[in-house]
């Protein structure tokens, strides 16, 4: 694993050289393919380094507890030494993660469909708090996202909303948010104060590429019926 990370790490730094010689940064294909080569790797070698300086500074943490006189030091060296021990064991799942098998879907742009289901008006408020949590979600990752279509409800409220985002790893970064979701609150339209339980569906679509299908008109039957 650690050998495969250091490769990473090699190619990495190898594209960033490529990119600045002139003859790949005046050719805007072979640009084009090496950033989004950089760009695929960014996740996994920024972790590999970061798992780097927590076990730099680990060793650090380590080395004072053995060779320091002071006991309050000590105290406070044992303390960081237990957090980043946790810390590295989190850093070290999260590499075995990014260098599992990628879906060849993960970079591609999304289409997310959310509809309002059991618990009606609450559930179209719900659909609606979801809306607002992906969209605002991909603009911190500075995506944009666009509105397919919508069918409102009276407050504020969606019974179906469809939306696209774009922006690099969306389909990698919403796919696990398909599914049913359930919010149990008092709703803002109950006016006795009783909770509530209210479901939504997302769906998680990875937008497909355009194709253009030729239809051989030699292939097409017309057939012609007359009502007696």
């Amino acid at each position: 694993m650690w050998e495969k990370l250091e490769s990473l790490d090699a190619r990495y730094e190898e594209l960033s050289a490529e990119m600045a010689r002139p003859e790949i940064a005046g050719n805007f294909e072979l640009l084009r393919q090496r950033i989004r080569e950089q760009k695929s790797l960014e996740d996994v070698v920024l972790a590999n380094r970061a798992y780097k300086k927590t076990e730099g500074q680990l060793v650090g943490a380590r080395q004072l507890v053995e060779e320091s006189a002071d006991p309050e030091l000590i105290t406070l060296a044992r303390a960081e030494l237990a957090e980043l021990s946790e810390t590295l064991e989190g850093q070290a799942e999260e590499l075995k993660r990014l260098l599992l098998p990628k879906d060849p879907n993960d970079d591609r742009d999304v289409i997310v469909e959310i509809r309002a289901a059991a618990g009606g008006e609450e559930a179209a408020l719900f659909a609606a708090d979801l809306f607002r949590m992906y969209t605002r979600y991909a603009e911190r990752r500075r995506w944009t996202y666009e509105v397919a279509s919508a069918n409102e409800t009276g407050i504020q409220g969606f019974r179906e909303v469809i939306f696209e985002v774009h922006g690099q790893g969306a389909y990698s970064r919403l796919k696990y948010e398909s599914g049913v979701h359930r919010v149990q609150r008092v709703p803002e339209t109950e006016a006795q104060g009783r909770i509530h339980t209210s479901t939504a569906s997302v769906a998680v679509l990875p937008e497909v590429d355009e194709v253009d299908i030729e239809i051989n008109k030699e292939e097409i039957r017309e057939d012609v019926f007359h009502s007696g």
